[in-house]
């Protein structure tokens, strides 16, 4: 769910940029999870045949879908662990407080 919420936030990222996002995840997982939701027709993959090769991901309509439910994920762990809660008129913060999944 993290990968979806810097997609969200961060709008289409490459993937070294969204590598640097999520601590702690490998390459590998990286990779296999990305598939998995481009299978799923979550996110698009964009290839650039470049040197080196630039390769974006994105949130498909699919994708952006989900964000309604992310933001009340979100809102429910700051809730239960006791912090403050964003308005929903405001913009929302850049990453979550509280990283579920």
């Amino acid at each position: 769910m993290y990968i979806l919420w810097v997609l969200s936030t961060q709008g289409p990222t490459r993937f070294g940029v969204l590598k640097r996002h999520i601590e702690g995840i490998s390459t590998k997982m990286l990779t296999e999870r990305l598939r998995l939701l481009e299978q799923e027709e979550i996110l698009f993959r964009h290839y650039e045949p470049t040197v080196p090769p630039q390769v974006t991901y994105g949130l498909t309509d699919r994708g952006q879908e989900l964000i309604g439910v992310l933001d009340q994920l979100n809102e429910l762990a700051q809730r239960w662990y006791g912090l403050p809660v964003c308005d929903p008129d405001l913009t929302p913060v850049s990453e979550p407080l509280v990283q579920v999944g």
